[in-house]
């Protein structure tokens, strides 16, 4: 394992650097905004620990936040993390440690759509581990101190709206959302899914109009239209 840490590029040792630079930055903002929102420091540290997923962890305190229910916010989570089911079947054989359990329990907490993105750019099964474990090793380490940073620095501020730290939630959740809307089918899905959120916000507690936003889901579930079948012409 150690001559497979010793072999990767610079350009991935570069990249995850940069990738741990933009998840400090987001790490605490997330601190201080749990914070100056009225939450104890110990909660977003705690929570970074044992979630460890940035937008999960920003949709649940964003939901608690608005005043919305624990069940809510941790229904929120949920349902932004159940993309990280088919990831855990995609790096299936990075985590693959029959001798030792509680490393696939580890490995498991790691993923993230980071950690993911620089295992499959490599086909050596090695490398592969490698990189996982150095990246979410890495983020896992820089994201908690930031977000306990944050928290303690939140702690001596004001108004968060003051320094724009409300508007990091928002931010943070289009740019994930941003890459993915090429795609029509998930436009088209995203688009239902704010028009059912926005016409319900007004009427639901906070935390429910964005799960109903799943219901943009359902005309993409549905099977897709034939063709009318046309009678063969007769031959003249």
């Amino acid at each position: 394992m150690r001559s497979s840490y010793r072999t990767l590029d610079r350009g991935t040792l570069r990249d995850i650097l940069l990738v741990r630079v933009a998840d400090a930055v987001v790490g605490a903002s997330f601190g201080a905004i749990a914070v100056t929102g009225g939450l104890d420091p110990w909660v977003p540290i705690v929570m970074s620990v044992f979630v460890f997923a940035g937008g999960a962890q920003f949709a649940a305190v964003g939901v608690v936040l608005a005043g919305g229910s624990p069940v809510a916010a941790v229904l929120a989570a949920l349902v932004l993390n159940a993309r990280l089911v088919p990831f855990g079947f995609t790096v299936a054989d990075v985590l693959d440690d029959r001798r030792r359990r509680w490393t696939r329990l580890a490995g498991a907490h790691l993923i993230t759509d980071e950690t993911v993105a620089f295992a499959l750019r490599h086909t050596d099964p090695a490398r592969r581990r490698a990189v996982f474990r150095l990246c979410g090793t890495a983020l896992f380490v820089t994201w908690n101190l930031a977000v306990a940073g944050g928290a303690l620095a939140g702690t001596g501020l004001g108004d968060p709206t003051a320094l724009g730290l409300d508007a990091a939630f928002p931010a943070v959740l289009l740019a994930l959302v941003l890459p993915t809307l090429r795609d029509r089918a998930t436009r088209n899905a995203a688009l239902l899914g704010a028009a059912v959120t926005l016409a319900a916000t007004p009427y639901l507690p906070a935390g429910v109009p964005v799960l109903l936003a799943l219901l943009g889901l359902i005309p993409h579930l549905l099977p897709p239209r034939r063709p009318p079948l046309t009678p063969p012409r007769e031959p003249s």
